[in-house]
């Protein structure tokens, strides 16, 4: 990779440059020119392109190839470069390219890789591989994946990596620093913090490494130590993501039922943990699931069919009240031309408010203490909203229609509409977190409903009120 064999191809810098553009993506001319090196079987040229890139760049490299360019590839990856790009390749890439891997390289590569991604990738491997790759690792990395695969999913027991820098609070600066030489290889590859711990291995403090550094080589870690931010093992992935975010933390120390150190959590694994999570969130609230870029046809069709299915049925009661109304429509055509308007903007309001709503519950600041001032806020955001909206499209419809009593009723439902849908786009995922739901999956099928139904009820209503 960049930087890392002496014996690479002398023009691999004018590769980099050609590889990768301003912003760090990789360019479509690069992968043309991988595509190409392959299909004329060209291995030497292969290794010279891959060999232009680090392994992050490499794992999207992956996304943009068939699995029979992948196929090329992996052979061409040594097992340091190998256990880095599969740390780096999302699910479904990795699911199909451990398949096609040797169990004693996948060992190999897995004994490179920190604890947390080596579990991360046996886990996802089929039983029959997995015992076969862990049966080919030498017992003490076969027992930390082990340990790690018995946590939950998405717990800090499955983020953290069990490697970690700890020493009693009697030890000094200087011992502390020998320890660290000695320890080699037992050691995190990085890490940011060294755990102050009692004889029971119980955190009681944590000293920065910068810090460590600074200060005499006589000085003891108890003078040193500060109060250090303990994590569950059992703690939710997205709650740990919190603590970092609330506390700017570079690393955690991870504690067991009792209280004993087992692992750190660091801020690259939290950076994941955030950008999961919000893609997670941002595709929930559309109702679909992340398609990857080698997702079937059929695997997509049917992760957003039933939203959709569901959404039918909000969508034919909402109809159903433009059914109740068919005789009206048919006396006043300008009706059925407004009835979307209506619709559209509270729908829009809703949605506006919605995402407000999930975004501040997954970011903690909505919870019981402020939801009465936050509904009123919003109740009032839409009220003012629907004022505004309601006098430039009332103006617009005298102007076109030369209707007063239209230009009311319109102006009255857009500001009943964008209320409600205000009051709904808050109460919903309100509603769904109190009930232990997640608030992103299906609050949007719901405010739909509701500025759908209510958006025809209310105009429809005020239009036999006032016009018929």
């Amino acid at each position: 990779m960049a930087g890392a064999d002496p014996g690479r191809d002398p023009h691999a810098e004018d590769l980099e440059d050609i590889a990768l553009g301003d912003d760090y993506a990789l360019t479509p001319t690069y992968v043309d020119m991988v595509v190409d090196a392959a299909d004329r079987g060209d291995s030497a040229r292969l290794k010279a392109l891959i060999d232009a890139l680090e392994p992050e760049d490499v794992a999207d490299l992956m996304g943009f190839l068939s699995a029979d360019y992948r196929e090329d590839i992996i052979p061409l990856l040594g097992g340091e470069d190998l256990a880095d790009v599969i740390s780096e390749l999302d699910t479904n890439l990795r699911e199909e390219l451990l398949e096609t891997v040797d169990p004693k390289r996948l060992a190999e590569a897995l004994g490179e890789m920190d604890s947390d991604d080596a579990a991360d990738v046996v886990d996802d491997m089929e039983d029959d591989q997995r015992e076969e790759v862990l049966s080919n690792l030498s017992s003490v990395d076969r027992a930390a994946i082990e340990t790690s695969l018995a946590y939950e999913d998405e717990t800090a027991g499955r983020l953290m990596q069990r490697e970690v820098l700890a020493a009693p609070q009697f030890w000094t600066v200087g011992q502390t620093i020998d320890h660290v030489r000695a320890s080699g290889d037992e050691l995190p590859e990085l890490f940011f913090d060294l755990y102050v711990v009692d004889p029971a291995m119980k955190p009681v403090g944590a000293v920065p490494i910068s810090a460590l550094l600074r200060a005499p080589a006589d000085a003891r870690l108890e003078g040193l130590m500060e109060e250090v931010v303990e994590i569950p093992v059992d703690m939710d992935q997205e709650e740990v993501a919190y603590i970092f975010d609330k506390y700017h933390l570079i690393s955690a120390p991870v504690v067991d039922a009792g209280g004993r150190l087992v692992g750190q959590v660091t801020v690259d694994d939290i950076v994941g943990v955030i950008q999961e999570e919000s893609e997670e969130d941002i595709l929930a609230l559309a109702g679909v699931s992340d398609a990857g870029r080698d997702a079937t046809i059929l695997d997509i069709a049917r992760s957003r069919l039933p939203w959709l299915l569901v959404n039918t049925v909000t969508a034919a009661l909402a109809a159903s009240v433009i059914g109740a109304f068919e005789d009206h429509i048919a006396k006043l055509v300008t009706l059925a031309v407004l009835l979307p308007v209506v619709a559209s903007l509270g729908g829009n309001a809703g949605t506006q408010t919605l995402a407000v709503a999930v975004r501040a519950l997954a970011a903690r600041e909505l919870n019981a203490s402020n939801a009465l001032r936050i509904i009123r806020r919003e109740m009032s955001v839409g009220l003012m909203n629907g004022m505004a909206l309601a006098f430039v499209l009332a103006a617009a419809t005298w102007v076109w229609m030369r209707d007063e009593r239209l230009s009311v009723t319109l102006g009255l439902a857009l500001i009943i509409n964008l209320f409600l849908a205000s009051v709904a786009g808050i109460l919903v995922p309100l509603t769904l977190d109190k009930l232990g739901r997640d608030p992103a999956v299906s609050s949007s099928v719901f405010v739909t409903f509701i500025t759908d139904f209510m958006g025809f009820l209310s105009f429809l209503t005020l239009a036999t009120l006032i016009l018929l």
